[in-house]
């Protein structure tokens, strides 16, 4: 039986632990390519259909844009160590409509990106009334720990792989099986969130089941043009009170 919060991370998470267990270590990883040839599909929104074909970004280009150090006050900001973020085809979902949604969890840019970047952002605990106790040492593990993803695409993959996450949001609401990483972690609600950020947006609470416990993270996805900005928040603690407002918030500032 799996007990320890940091198993909790690897069922929800499910393909990504290496990102919160490097939490104290530094890296690089800038994907390119096709990352999503296996993503579910929806059809894109009339507005967003209106806009003229984009050209997907560079990753040098996206590495600039990415939320740095000096964009978060109050996080640790991380580029991601190469072999820490999966392929799209190594996450998979008992129903396919999901499959988007399970990317977002998992740092993966959903759709057919061109190229993507991955940060990670770590709360820094106030220290005020710290003693060095161990429980000021657990609540320091228990920090949210944000994945920020950005993906860029030509035409309207941008699009596309948003129409497919607003899909998946209303499809998977009951729960679906996430697969990935040798786990299946089975989600047990999809719950829509309030956000405003980009030209679209979209955010929920999601609650894993895990050991018979409810785990609660949140995730975020908008889109600014071509590029797809998504964000997925978790917890050792075993759960996220709050979206990752201040992170969207800078990387909206970014991209414009």
């Amino acid at each position: 039986m799996r007990t320890s919060k940091r198993s909790a991370a690897v069922a929800v998470t499910a393909v990504s632990l290496a990102l919160l267990v490097t939490a104290c270590g530094g890296g690089e990883k800038s994907g390119d390519g096709d990352q999503g040839k296996d993503a579910g599909k929806g059809a894109p929104s009339a507005s967003a259909t209106s806009a003229p074909p984009a050209e997907a970004l560079s990753a040098a280009a996206l590495e600039k844009l990415i939320v740095a150090q000096a964009d978060l006050p109050g996080h640790q900001v991380q580029k991601a160590k190469a072999g820490e973020i999966p392929l799209a085809a190594a996450v998979s979902t008992d129903k396919p409509s999901c499959k988007p949604l399970a990317d977002v969890m998992s740092y993966v840019a959903p759709g057919k990106p061109g190229a993507t970047a991955t940060r990670k952002a770590i709360e820094v605990p106030k220290a005020e009334g710290a003693t060095g106790s161990p429980e000021d040492a657990l609540g320091a593990l228990a920090a949210p720990v944000t994945g920020v993803t950005l993906g860029s695409y030509d035409g309207q993959g941008a699009q596309e792989a948003f129409a497919s996450l607003k899909k998946a949001g209303a499809d998977c609401a009951g729960g679906f099986t996430l697969i990935g990483g040798g786990e299946r972690t089975k989600i047990s609600a999809v719950a829509p969130e309030t956000v405003t950020a980009g030209e679209e947006a979209l955010a929920w609470t999601i609650t894993t089941d895990l050991d018979g416990k409810p785990f609660v993270t949140k995730a975020v996805v908008f889109r600014q043009g071509g590029t797809l900005a998504s964000f997925s928040t978790l917890s050792f603690g075993g759960t996220v009170k709050a979206l990752p407002k201040a992170i969207v918030d800078a990387q909206a500032a970014k991209l414009g």
